[in-house]
């Protein structure tokens, strides 16, 4: 069963930083967003410029974000 994306209720709790920015002005970002009143969640996805509009995004909890952090210091450093 699908989501409509309308009853979606989501706040931005704390903006990390922009990743990209298409040239429409849509920008993609990670932020720690709470989805229907749940704790933040890191969260990756592309916003439009007044954040009423986004695209499909992934979302982490503090533990797969970790991982995913101590795997790109891995690889990177």
């Amino acid at each position: 069963m699908g989501v409509n994306m309308a009853e979606m209720k989501f706040e931005i709790a704390q903006h990390m930083c922009v990743l990209s920015e298409r040239k429409n002005g849509w920008k993609k970002e990670l932020n720690k967003v709470s989805w229907n009143d749940a704790d933040p969640k890191w969260d990756i996805r592309e916003w439009d410029e007044e954040h009423r509009k986004m695209s499909k995004g992934i979302t982490f909890t503090e533990k797969e974000i970790k991982n995913l952090s101590q795997f790109l210091n891995s690889v990177f450093c």
